[in-house]
């Protein structure tokens, strides 16, 4: 693969020393009860990058106890809308000045180039913007048609505590998905980040005390699903959970959460489909194809891991895409350049090969890469760009998420044979079409079963816009004013004016 675009050097300095990241307690920084730790390896460069104290049920009992208290006396819940709004556009302003810290340590942990971790980290900031914005503008309904007598109002509530158990693909991206917007309906939060990336969580907890947050409002307590995400899913006292990461886990959660009837919000895998047909800005298509699935590695749960051609250009357009793919640069993170990182375990990296050696054992052709890719100087969780075709519905390939820098080439002839391979699979988080006819685009939208459909453009997104999927990609919403009205609860108020009631009771 030596035609690939490989960058190996690097204009940023490792750290002399891994970030100490800590539980978050009641407004506290705090190791372990029991001094635990985890140490994280650098995915592209090797090494210790940070060190986590390394939770049990101790600290989630303690973090959960926490935040019922701050719940139930009001410190948060009964702040006016503009008071919590000011203290979540400080946290805005402080995640703005503290991106390059963030994003350093992002893409320390996760691989991601760094190019992209500050455009995450530094793009959460406008999250916790229209969070606030929401703090203040959220209101209720009212009913006074009722009768002369009878007035009713509909009051929306905070929920309760939420546990928020984020993934490690985006980190603090996803985690002000969801954050913001709870503290923003006025409920507390315990949140579990991912084991492998916890460290601008922790960060987070330093600036959310400088913004003003009361103690309690949110608690972070770092460590594993099991005992730490265990435990606040299934706890008595914590009344929703909203959890973003694989399929498998999801249901899980939503069988341990059943025994106490809590809410939960779950955002969870795709195999997203770009549907292209040959009446459309073909080099458009051809270069968000190759964004779509080399994002973040691949490591997106909007991967646009599927496409779907229209015969008549299959193999101009599979050519293209190939010969972009190997314009793109991969390689290490730490070169704002590099715009494809590292597998963020060895574990995936040997999870992504499989999928791909089975693909060929079934059939399918490999057009490009297939194989670990070579950095130099740099450590062996790295993967080439890969498209493959010669691929049918029926296989793996084509159905299971690979969360990897794989892509799967379909063809079609009609717009119903598009649509059927588009429904085809048990994911709908995303879909896209490109075309310039306005009419399809419109019918393939409303027969696609997806959260969200995107036309003659690919993972466009914004805080306005409701975010999650339909079938096995998960329920709910994040984001969006919908976002934000799951972490509320709907109170009707009646009243009846005067003493104008008709007695039931028939008295002698």
């Amino acid at each position: 693969m030596n035609d690939l675009h490989i960058l190996s050097d690097q204009t940023i300095a490792l750290p002399d020393a891994p970030y100490r990241a800590r539980h978050f307690i009641n407004g506290v920084a705090q190791d372990s009860a029991d001094g635990r730790t985890s140490d994280r390896l650098s995915p592209s460069h090797g090494g210790v990058v940070s060190q986590a104290a390394l939770g049990s049920e101790v600290e989630t009992e303690a973090a959960i106890k926490a935040a019922r208290a701050a719940f139930d006396d009001g410190r948060w819940s009964r702040l006016s809308g503009k008071a919590r709004a000011a203290v979540l556009n400080r946290v805005a302003d402080l995640i703005e000045a503290n991106v390059e810290k963030l994003a350093l340590i992002e893409t320390l942990e996760s691989g991601k180039p760094i190019s992209q971790a500050r455009g995450e980290c530094g793009g959460a900031a406008d999250l916790w913007r229209y969070a606030a914005s929401l703090a203040r503008t959220s209101h209720g309904d009212s009913h006074n048609t009722l009768g002369s007598d009878i007035l009713a109002v509909v009051l929306k509530e905070p929920i309760g505590v939420v546990s928020i158990i984020t993934p490690w693909n985006f980190p603090f991206w996803i985690l002000s998905q969801k954050l913001p917007f709870a503290l923003a309906a006025g409920c507390t939060c315990v949140v579990k980040p991912s084991e492998v990336t916890p460290s601008t969580t922790a960060m987070l907890a330093e600036m959310l005390v400088e913004a003003g947050l009361p103690a309690g409002v949110c608690d972070i307590v770092l460590g594993c699903g099991n005992p730490v995400g265990a435990l606040m899913t299934t706890h008595p006292q914590v009344d929703m959970v909203t959890f973003t990461g694989s399929t498998a886990v999801g249901k899980m959660i939503t069988k341990s959460a059943g025994d106490t009837l809590k809410k939960v919000a779950l955002e969870l895998g795709g195999k997203n489909p770009q549907v292209i047909f040959p009446n459309c800005d073909l080099e458009g298509a051809a270069d968000a194809v190759t964004f779509g699935i080399y994002f973040n590695v691949g490591q997106c749960c909007n991967s646009s891991s599927r496409i779907i051609v229209h015969e008549d250009i299959a193999d101009a357009f599979v050519a293209r895409v190939v010969d972009l793919s190997r314009q793109v640069a991969f390689g290490n993170p730490l070169n704002p350049d590099t715009q494809v990182g590292a597998i963020v375990t060895p574990e995936h990296a040997a999870k992504i090969d499989a999928h791909v050696r089975a693909a060929v054992a079934a059939g399918s052709t490999v057009c490009l890469g297939g194989a670990p890719l070579i950095v130099p100087g740099l450590g062996p969780q790295f993967y080439q760009p890969t498209v493959i075709r010669n691929v049918t519905p029926d296989m793996a390939i084509a159905r299971d998420e690979v969360f990897g820098p794989v892509l799967v080439v379909l063809t079609f002839r009609t717009l119903d044979q598009a649509i059927a391979l588009t429904n085809d699979a048990t994911y709908g988080l995303s879909a896209g079409i490109w075309c310039d006819d306005v009419h399809t685009c419109l019918e393939f939208s409303r027969r696609a079963q997806a959260g969200t459909v995107w036309t003659n453009t690919w993972m466009d997104g914004f805080p306005e816009v409701a975010f999650g999927g339909v079938k096995q990609s998960g329920q709910g919403r994040e984001i969006g004013a919908y976002g934000f009205d799951e972490f509320l609860e709907v109170k009707s108020l009646v009243m009846r004016l005067g003493r104008t009631r008709a007695p039931w009771v028939k008295q002698a």
